[in-house]
């Protein structure tokens, strides 16, 4: 094993972070190689031979084609390569944000953000980190596909699922039993998303009391727990009652045996999908800033080693629009007009009894709703929709999840009128 990561094994080791790596987590380190010597270089050298760029007169080459398109970006923030974690202003930002919109987090230390390119390589570079083969991870019934990729084909573990809901809500019992259960082997690892996709759910405040009070018991109880928030449509709640912040604020200060880690970004709270740029944050009551620091460098190794970077010029038009004044206004536009969407679809599913075998999921939030096929194939019924006009998505065969922020308000009414009729013909 490097000596770099001998070395921050050392600083983590006795802590919940240090306890729950994986053996590759361990045998990860941010080499003191092109990219660090790079940076030495670019605070201090007058020549800069370092990096695989090319410049002119310290400015770097840019074709006319992509600087005539980019005219509100110098070349700098568009065609350089962006620091492995991320640019500093962006990732300092994020943080402010976070505690913005997260009031629980307080004064409450936090690591800075590390940028990753789109939640999907966040959850994957946590996977790298935290989980082993055969190893254990919680995640709801029904669940985003890619969970099962990334932890079960990729890194070898196994999804343990817990049904999500009982009734016209979350249900707790499923999700306290397979804590328990796992909290007796030692290790919890869980995925919350929340609003959660397929089903367009976030628990009310009630239910997130109930799930931090869980997972804090397994914790109390000696058990080391790793909570993974997937927050990708965070900030898109559209009912009162629903819980407004992350439970990583809560959870990131709860119990020294408590590693949340909040997997969150621009993707859908500012809607540039294919910008793919995401931020992890790591929060423990058993982490100071040494350890913060460590883990940070951890995850650097596994971004430079897979990735190397992320976009730059997602990062800096992100980072403008984030202080452009029209953005808060158009946010709010686009937010509404969700919700508008949202209520349209349960207007018409509380004016339409549903056909046999099509049951309506809680949904209250994010961009889906999704219906349990019971007695019919969610995979036929996709079929003959696609055939009349209408992509949904099938998860297996018991799962129909629709997209109702794809769909505008005015065929909202035709789109849900012709599942209900194919699935009454089947």
């Amino acid at each position: 094993m490097d000596s770099l990561a001998v070395e921050l094994n050392s600083i983590l080791d006795g802590t919940v972070a240090g306890r729950m790596l994986s053996n590759l987590g361990r045998r990860f380190f941010f080499p003191k190689g092109i990219i660090s010597q790079s940076a030495e270089a670019k605070k201090t050298a007058r020549i800069n031979a370092t990096i695989g760029m090319a410049f002119e007169k310290n400015r770097p080459l840019i074709l006319s084609a992509i600087a005539e398109r980019l005219p509100d970006l110098k070349p700098e923030e568009s065609v350089v390569y962006a620091p492995t974690a991320g640019v500093e202003e962006f990732r300092l930002i994020w943080k402010k944000q976070l505690v913005e919109k997260n009031p629980s987090l307080g004064g409450r230390i936090i690591s800075v953000p590390v940028v990753v390119p789109g939640i999907t390589a966040g959850i994957s570079c946590i996977a790298d980190l935290f989980l082993d083969e055969d190893q254990v991870i919680i995640a709801s019934d029904p669940r985003w596909d890619n969970y099962d990729l990334i932890f079960k084909e990729r890194r070898g573990g196994k999804v343990k699922p817990a049904a999500f809901f009982t009734g016209g809500g979350m249900d707790l019992s499923a999700l306290k039993k397979a804590v328990r259960e796992e909290a007796r082997a030692g290790a919890v690892r869980i995925i919350l998303n929340f609003p959660n996709n397929p089903s367009g759910y976030t628990p009310s405040r009630a239910e997130a009391g109930s799930i931090i009070g869980v997972l804090e018991d397994a914790a109390k109880g000696g058990a080391d727990v790793l909570v993974l928030c997937d927050d990708a449509y965070f900030g898109l709640f559209y009912e009162e009652g629903t819980m407004k912040e992350s439970l990583f604020g809560v959870l990131s200060g709860l119990h020294k045996n408590i590693l949340a880690v909040k997997i969150d970004g621009p993707t859908k709270e500012d809607y540039v999908w294919g910008f793919r740029t995401a931020f992890l944050t790591f929060g423990s009551a058993g982490l100071a800033e040494i350890q913060y620091d460590a883990l940070v460098k951890k995850l650097m190794g596994a971004i430079r080693s897979s990735v190397s970077c992320s976009s730059t010029v997602s990062q800096y038009l992100t980072l403008k629009s984030m202080s452009d004044s029209k953005t808060k206004k158009e946010k709010q536009r686009c937010f509404k007009l969700l919700q508008s969407r949202y209520r349209a679809v349960k207007r018409f599913i509380t004016d339409n009894h549903s056909p046999s075998g099509l049951e309506v999921l809680p949904f209250n939030s994010g961009y889906f709703m999704s219906f349990r096929c019971t007695g019919l194939s969610a995979e036929t019924l996709r079929q003959k929709l696609l055939e009349k006009g209408i992509g949904t998505i099938a998860l297996g065969d018991s799962y129909l999840r629709v997209t109702f922020a794809a769909v505008d308000e005015e065929e909202i009414a035709d789109t849900y009128g012709t599942i209900y009729q194919t699935a009454a013909e089947m």
